[in-house]
């Protein structure tokens, strides 16, 4: 992928343009064979479809050949038969906001992973790139109390300077044993979003606390994180009496000891580069605190919704979430909503705040990344010419593939895309195959 971002030498209008006018550059519309969406969707045993316009697939007037041809290689390639018949897409040129072409992009899906775009997106917004996460150490009464402060990206080695600040501490008092107990009071207590299967825990997500260490999946991070606190300070020579408790630290507790996080930005970088769910889910918490409403599912995603509405005039038509990692089979969210979240990446004036999720954002055969080869992607006749040429967030659910992002087409311009599919019974690997070769075909790969 070049370095160069979106919105380099780039004359954005001074407003973002609003569906109604992006609808009106559509103009002509291609049908396309066999009657998409005719059949009973695969999903109504948990949650019926929502959808707006009729099914077609379209291109815009105006088209440059770079253009012509993506639309024309779409409207084939978006009939194969891996893609099911519960299928939504869209592409946009981002420095006019035309739309190039579209199949059902009002049609509300599962969207995966993709729902950490919108989580991130409100992250950045309300608390700010350089925002950090602060995880404190008091003492009281002979105990030594750990406050979780939503940091993710809390490390034994964080933990271990924590713990030899404590430590001087409590020696210095003249003490040579005390108590630890973690507070994780800041978030709600754990509980499953409406949609998930009580088999993520410990597998696709854990609980969400406010208390991790080293990132590790378990039925309680917070207490886990105690006890390696526990053992660091054991290891500095302070005698640690009983198990670690949980507890709420008091007001009158001395601080000890406290250790600020990474920069928010460098935290939405690791997210999405490796579709972290757990750091999607306390960022929505961490977001509803920082807007002033409950650190819950509901909080955060109606922060989320507030945010892409009433900060980025982003249309809530359809949309429903409800969490922030897209791990919900509730969730409900057009490929035009993602495409004109993502449109905002190219838009100068939000460039500064919004620039981790550009940078966050997997490239096609970016080892490390959700899109790298070792998850089988980028790596067919039709999509290994795009490498290193796209950069998109995934998705993957049972029934639910996604990928949407941008990539410099052949007339220079960058191009915004938005692919979900929901519901089809083909193999997931031959699925992601066929999607990553429509974001190729949007960068203008060979036909």
């Amino acid at each position: 992928m070049s370095s160069a971002s979106p919105s380099s030498g780039r004359h954005r209008k001074p407003k973002p343009m609003s569906l109604a006018v992006r609808r009106a550059f559509i103009v002509a519309a291609v049908p396309v064979t066999g009657a998409l969406l005719s059949a009973p969707s695969a999903l109504a045993a948990d949650k019926s479809v929502k959808t707006t316009g009729t099914t077609r697939s379209v291109a815009a007037e105006g088209l440059d050949p770079a253009e012509q041809r993506i639309a024309d290689q779409l409207n084939a390639r978006s009939q194969d038969p891996d893609l099911g018949t519960t299928f939504s897409g869209i592409v946009l040129d981002s420095a006019s906001d035309k739309v190039v072409w579209e199949h059902n992009a009002g049609t509300a899906l599962m969207p995966a992973s993709n729902a950490k775009l919108a989580t991130a997106t409100a992250a950045l917004t309300i608390l700010g790139p350089e925002h950090r996460f602060t995880t404190k150490v008091v003492y009281g009464h002979g105990t030594l109390t750990l406050i979780g402060g939503g940091d993710r990206m809390l490390t034994t080695a964080d933990l271990t300077e924590l713990a030899k600040s404590a430590a001087a501490g409590v020696k210095l008092a003249g003490l040579d044993s005390v108590k630890v107990r973690i507070d994780d009071s800041l978030f709600a207590e754990p509980a499953l979003a409406p949609g998930w299967n009580g088999s993520y825990y410990d597998d696709q997500v854990s609980p969400v606390r406010s208390l991790v260490v080293d990132g590790k999946l378990s039925a309680d991070t917070s207490i886990d994180a105690g006890k390696v606190f526990a053992q660091q300070l054991a290891d500095q020579g302070v005698t640690v009496d009983g198990e670690v408790t949980r507890g709420t630290a008091s007001a009158t507790d001395v601080p000890v000891g406290q250790h600020l996080s990474p920069r928010l930005s460098e935290t939405v970088k690791k997210m999405l580069k490796e579709s972290n769910n757990d750091i999607a889910e306390t960022l929505l918490r961490m977001t509803a605190l920082g807007a002033g409403k409950p650190a819950t599912f509901e909080g955060g995603t109606q922060v989320v919704r507030d945010v892409l509405s009433q900060r980025y005039g982003v249309s809530m038509a359809n949309f429903e979430l409800y969490d922030g990692s897209g791990l919900s089979r509730a969730d409900r969210v057009p490929a035009q909503t993602i495409a004109d979240i993502l449109d905002l990446l190219t838009d100068p004036r939000y460039r500064g705040l919004l620039r981790s999720i550009d940078e966050g954002l997997p490239v096609a055969g970016e080892a490390g990344s959700s899109l790298g080869p070792e998850w089988g992607r980028f790596d067919t006749p039709d999509s290994a010419c795009a490498v290193g040429r796209v950069k998109a967030k995934t998705g993957t659910l049972t029934g639910a593939i996604a990928l949407s992002g941008l990539t410099r087409a052949e007339d220079g311009r960058w191009k915004v895309f938005s692919f979900v599919e929901n519901g089809s019974t083909a193999d997931p690997a031959a699925i992601k195959d066929t999607v990553d070769g429509l974001a190729a075909t949007v960068n203008g790969c060979p036909a």
